[in-house]
């Protein structure tokens, strides 16, 4: 079997990033756990990976874009937004998938090695440093939507750019939980840092309301339209039966609407449905979705600018973790409508409310699990 730098790593006592700096002759090491780091490399015959080594050997004004999904609108939006400012900047993209598997992920940095600049990774299902820590300290690279390790008051090691999965999901079972709604939500996977940290969200969202909770309103999705309508039909066998759905994004919340329309539901009368991204769609879909809206298309700007912002500095700048805001959209699909104050889209078909943004309220950080 190839022996890898994990393999270096646990032999030798120490983590990935400090055997990556050492064979990369980059950032400060004990000269002693340098010495073991060599001689471990050398006797497990350790070859680093040419790939890794050949991505920042000349400037392509081309960025590498590695994602879990190409499918979808949400992925669509992230990419016309890096699209749109790398044109701008007079910057070429290539573009992969992962599908969140590591071996596709170390695939892809392969198949870019020397023809990229730069690199924005979307990896919200793993551990993207050890991912990245392969990769010489020269090579900037932005962070999507990852969990990122540290506190806020830790200096980031890598540029990183998330949403307030948390308070975007507070803000939303809040508000589905009104008048006594008894609220059932759609997850993510499991190891995604988005959905747990929507999970998160809803149980002290439900907590802090004083709202029913029970485990069996937990159902797990994927995030996929045909998730959402197969939990549905799982809501809707369940006694006592919710009265309002929060998915975790907005494709299960359209799959559940169908659902249940399927099923003579009506939305929000019987059942009210809320989502999370508030992507294009959302708007349009009948009834119309309410959504915590996610600036998507900003993500992947921001994205960029922070990219060409390392490539101009030799990537020596100060890293930064940046959570978005994100905003309560109040449509139809959970009750909301035209009323006082509230604002019309001039493209949407029916009326909407913009709540004012949401911050992240005042939480007992992470209950063992610390939202797409």
């Amino acid at each position: 079997m190839k022996v890898t730098i994990k393999d270096v790593a646990r032999e030798a006592g120490v983590s990935v990033a400090t055997v990556s700096r050492v064979l990369n002759d980059s950032g400060p090491v004990s000269e002693r756990a340098r010495r073991r780091i060599r001689e471990t490399a050398a006797r497990l015959r350790y070859v680093p990976d040419g790939a890794a080594r050949s991505l920042s050997m000349r400037k392509t004004n081309t960025l590498g874009v590695l994602l879990p999904e190409l499918y979808g609108e949400f992925f669509s939006e992230v990419i016309r937004g890096i699209d749109h400012t790398a044109r701008r900047h007079h910057h070429h993209l290539l573009v992969s998938s992962s599908h969140s598997d590591r071996c596709e992920i170390e695939a892809a940095l392969a198949a870019m090695r020397g023809r990229v600049d730069g690199l924005i990774l979307m990896s919200p299902d793993m551990d993207a440093h050890t991912l990245v820590a392969p990769l010489p300290e020269s090579f900037p690279v932005v962070l999507l939507n990852c969990a990122t390790e540290g506190g806020a008051a830790d200096a980031p090691t890598v540029d990183a750019l998330t949403v307030d999965n948390y308070g975007g999901a507070y803000a939303m079972v809040r508000h589905l939980a009104g008048d006594g709604r008894r609220v059932a939500i759609i997850t993510g996977g499991d190891e995604n840092h988005d959905a747990r940290e929507r999970l998160r969200g809803f149980r002290d969202a439900l907590r802090d309301a004083g709202a029913e909770h029970r485990a069996a309103w937990e159902i797990p999705g994927d995030f996929r339209e045909a998730a959402g309508f197969a939990a549905a039909a799982r809501v809707l066998a369940l006694r006592p039966r919710p009265t309002a759905i929060f998915a975790a994004n907005d494709a299960m919340a359209i799959g559940a609407i169908s659902a249940l329309r399927e099923a003579g539901v009506r939305v929000p009368e019987d059942i009210a449905v809320g989502g999370f991204d508030d992507i294009p769609m959302a708007a349009y879909v009948s009834p119309p979705l309410s959504s915590v809206h996610v600036p998507i298309t900003e993500l992947g700007a921001r994205a960029v600018e922070r990219l060409l912002h390392a490539l101009e500095h030799g990537n020596t700048h100060v890293r930064r973790r940046e959570t978005l805001p994100a905003r309560l959209v109040v449509r139809h699909s959970s009750g909301g409508g035209r009323s006082e104050g509230s604002e019309r889209s001039a493209l949407a078909p029916s009326a909407e409310r913009v709540e004012p943004l949401v911050r992240s309220p005042p939480t007992r950080r992470r209950h063992g699990m610390g939202h797409g």
